[in-house]
C-alpha cells in the first residue's frame, strides 16, 4: 500500500459544493434543481409536535421546510419556517389560542392544498418549464410525485431554484415561483417554455 501525503488545513476556509461547479440555466434539465428523496433523506416532523418548539428547532438548524407525517408515518402536509415564524404564532395567541397548545398542523399546508409534478414529466422538462408551470401557484414549494409507486419522490423550492440560477433575489426571504418568473422575464433569456401539468 502507498502512504499518502498529509497537508495542513489552517489556511483553507472555502467549502466546495456541487452548485459551485455547475453551469445551470433555465434551459438545463429540471432534475438538476429538485431535492430527490432517493438521494437526500427527507426532513420530517410529526403532526402533533409543538409549533413553538419546531420553530425554534428549524431556526437553530437553518431548515426552511419539513414534511409533516402523522403517527402512522403517513405524509399529511408541509411546514415552512416562514409559516411558523413567531409573528404567526403570536397572531394565533391573539385569537385566543394557548401558545403551548399550538402544534404543527395549525400552521402547515395540508397535502390536499399542495400542487405536484410527476417525476416522469420532470425528467423530460427544463428548469424554465417548471417555473413557467408554477408561476401562478402562489406557493414557495412544489412536490414531485412518483405516481408509479404512489410515493412522494422529492420537492421543488422556488428559493433553491433562484439560488442555483444565481438570480438577483434575496433568498434569505421566501420567494414564490411567480417572483422567480418575474426576475427571469426581466433578464429576457431566450427560451420557448413548455408547460407541465401539475397533478393534484
Amino acid at each position: 500500500m502507498k502512504k499518502l501525503a498529509l497537508y495542513p488545513v489552517e489556511k483553507i476556509d472555502e467549502l466546495t459544493s456541487p452548485e459551485a461547479h455547475e453551469d445551470i440555466s433555465i434551459l438545463s434539465s429540471a432534475v438538476n434543481i429538485f431535492t430527490d428523496f432517493k438521494k437526500v433523506t427527507p426532513l420530517v416532523i410529526e403532526s402533533n409536535a409543538s409549533a413553538v418548539e419546531v420553530e425554534s428547532l428549524m431556526q437553530k438548524s437553518h431548515v426552511r421546510l419539513k414534511l409533516v407525517v402523522n403517527h402512522k408515518n403517513e405524509f399529511v402536509g408541509l411546514i415552512s419556517f416562514e409559516s411558523l415564524h413567531n409573528q404567526e404564532i403570536l397572531k394565533r395567541v391573539a385569537e385566543g389560542h394557548q401558545r403551548q397548545q399550538l402544534n404543527v398542523t395549525d400552521f402547515m399546508i395540508a397535502k390536499d392544498q399542495l400542487k405536484a409534478i410527476d417525476y416522469d414529466d420532470l425528467s423530460y422538462a427544463r428548469i424554465g418549464d417548471v417555473i413557467e408551470t408554477l408561476k401562478s401557484a402562489g406557493q414557495q414549494h412544489c412536490l414531485v410525485l412518483d405516481r408509479k409507486n404512489h410515493a412522494i419522490r422529492g420537492v421543488l423550492s422556488a428559493n433553491d431554484i433562484a439560488r442555483r440560477l444565481k438570480l438577483a433575489v434575496d433568498v434569505s426571504t421566501p420567494n414564490s415561483f411567480a417572483a422567480i418568473f418575474d426576475v427571469i422575464s426581466k433578464i429576457q433569456q431566450p427560451a420557448v417554455l413548455n408547460t407541465l401539468q401539475p397533478h393534484f
